[in-house]
């Protein structure tokens, strides 16, 4: 059971806040994603999504979820815009409101992570006006109506942190895992969902080369690489903590490759390409 919900704070700004609208404009955005030559749906480890306005980022968000299986359990990791709250903040009875309903939070999974890794703290400050789990609920509800999500927001960039929560991450699902195996012989999947934006305010020529270096180290599923290029490099990807750990637990996980769904800048929408923000679909399996 949950215990409070927390309503939306973006709808009707970065989405449609009516539910007719924004579940039409969801399914756009993953129909235009498809691939004309898939044949199916990818069970994924994980994966980095965008969190803008879906004017800007939708299509490249769609792109992801338009080729995973959504499970019923996902954890979802993302940077604290706001500053406010704890610097690694969970929210573990808390449902989540959008206009496509309530999506409950996974208190098992939750509980396990404090447990498991002490420096995440349970608290409500940090996600109350935060967006960038928000903009991802609505995708994800669309094609898995029973979603539980265990919601972390970010605010550190030490790069042991970000580590030791990658490795909890990991080790929490693959406990799970095991108990699944033995109490109902099936293994229930879980997505791990790093929102992010790349580079932000550059002309999009300088953001395309920043971004590319990092979506390099991504691929190449190097975590201590995209710490050290994006600090060295100056790229201002809000999410690179949250890809981070996502990168992190997926390779213990057993995730051996990741892939470019699609990358696009705001420029490609707004027609301004003197000041953009990029945005980067990457899947990791």
């Amino acid at each position: 059971m949950t215990s409070a919900v927390r309503t939306p704070a973006v709808a009707g700004r970065f989405y449609p806040g009516r539910a007719e609208e924004l579940l039409r404009e969801v399914r756009e955005f993953t129909s235009t994603g498809r691939s004309p030559i898939a044949t199916g749906r990818i069970s994924a480890i994980g994966c980095v999504a965008p969190h803008a306005g879906y004017i800007y980022s939708g299509g490249v968000a769609g792109a992801v979820y338009s080729r995973l299986e959504i499970p019923q359990r996902c954890v979802i990791l993302c940077p604290n815009h706001t500053g406010k709250g704890r610097p690694l903040a969970i929210m573990t009875s808390t449902a989540w409101q959008t206009p496509l309903g309530e999506v409950a939070a996974d208190a098992d999974m939750g509980t396990r992570l404090l447990r498991r890794f002490p420096a995440l703290q349970e608290d409500s400050a940090a996600h109350r006006a935060e967006h960038a789990i928000e903009v991802q609920l609505p995708f994800l509800q669309a094609q898995q109506p029973a979603l539980n999500i265990a919601p972390i927001a970010i605010g550190t960039s030490d790069f042991d942190v970000l580590r030791g929560l990658g490795e909890a991450v990991a080790d929490v699902i693959a406990d799970r895992h095991e108990e699944d195996r033995h109490e109902e012989d099936q293994d229930e999947k879980v997505l791990i969902i790093a929102s992010s934006d790349m580079n932000h305010y550059e002309s999009d020529d300088i953001t395309r080369v920043k971004d590319h270096k990092a979506i390099k180290r991504v691929l190449a599923m190097d975590a201590r690489g995209l710490w050290e290029v994006v600090m060295n490099e100056d790229i201002s990807m809000c999410g690179f903590g949250p890809t981070i750990v996502m990168l992190t637990a997926a390779k213990i996980l057993g995730a051996t490759s990741a892939t470019l769904v699609k990358y696009a800048t705001s420029g490609d929408v707004s027609g301004d390409y003197g000041s953009v923000v990029g945005y980067a679909g990457i899947i990791v399996e």
